[in-house]
């Protein structure tokens, strides 16, 4: 896996992560931003042919 690749998903758990916390916290500033953030890298992973596996979202379509 490239050194890009790696970095794109590393992108997308730690915007899960962060959308968790933002949810626990009730904090909806933080899960706009978090949303934001989850959607534009799996957007960006699916451009580039990334898979970012389960529990990711959509994933990518066809």
């Amino acid at each position: 896996m490239s050194g890009f690749a790696e970095a794109v998903l590393e992108r997308v758990r730690g915007a899960q992560d962060g959308l968790e916390v933002a949810h626990l916290a009730r904090d909806a500033f933080a899960v706009a931003v978090e949303s934001g953030e989850l959607e534009d890298m799996l957007r960006l992973a699916c451009e580039h042919g990334i898979e970012p596996g389960a529990g990711a979202g959509a994933g990518c379509a066809g």
